[in-house]
């Protein structure tokens, strides 16, 4: 299949998708579906759904980058993964549907404070009872970054965007307290990431 424009492609996605897979996999052994929030190329999407044929895999982002993620997943052609809907965590267009799993990856740094506050303020309208929220990325402990590598990404980040940045766990683990979230683990991922799974109490 031939496409107008290439199709993207994040060296990252590729490099990291196994060992995410790997550790996401026990929360999603037993659910039916997913909301990906923030599926950028739709690298992820596409292995995560191959590897999951049992659960329906939604993706989500602004409008700009739906036309690259479909053209991954027009590629892929799997049954179980859906086109891209409009999704800006600040706005009011989120699904009008539960699910029983969320999963974003290498997006809260990328989005304002303000976008993480309004994540964990809506968040909990998408949810099943007993789903899990799982976010990969970069965290900060204590206020302090974790390696010299991420103070530097953080320094390139806010050149690029002074309201974006790599937030600190603490932080995030409030707003997802006062959505009604239970942190279930904080796993450690290679080159200075996390994946922090919360659930939705039953």
């Amino acid at each position: 299949m031939k496409f107008a424009t290439p199709k993207p492609f994040s060296q990252s996605s590729e490099e990291n998708k196994t060992v995410i897979f790997e550790s996401i996999h026990p929360y999603l052994a037993n659910k039916s579906s997913v909301l990906e929030i923030a599926s950028g190329t739709g690298q992820h999407a596409v292995y995560f759904s191959s590897q999951l044929p049992h659960l329906t895999w939604q993706t989500s982002d602004l409008i700009e980058s739906h036309s690259g993620i479909c053209q991954w997943l027009d590629e892929a052609d799997l049954p179980n993964i859906h086109r891209p809907v409009e999704l800006n965590v600040s706005e009011s267009q989120w699904p009008d549907c539960k699910y029983d799993a969320v999963f974003s990856a290498n997006s809260f740094h990328i989005m304002s404070q303000q976008n993480v506050v309004d994540f964990f303020a809506n968040i909990a309208d998408v949810l099943q009872e007993g789903a899990h929220v799982l976010i990969y990325g970069p965290f900060n402990y204590n206020n302090a970054f974790t390696s010299e590598s991420n103070a530097n990404f953080d320094v390139w980040l806010k050149h690029r965007n002074p309201q974006s940045g790599i937030k600190d766990f603490e932080w995030c683990h409030q707003l997802a307290m006062d959505a009604g979230l239970i942190l279930e683990n904080d796993i450690e991922m290679p080159v200075n990431n996390r994946i922090l799974v919360w659930s939705k109490s039953e």
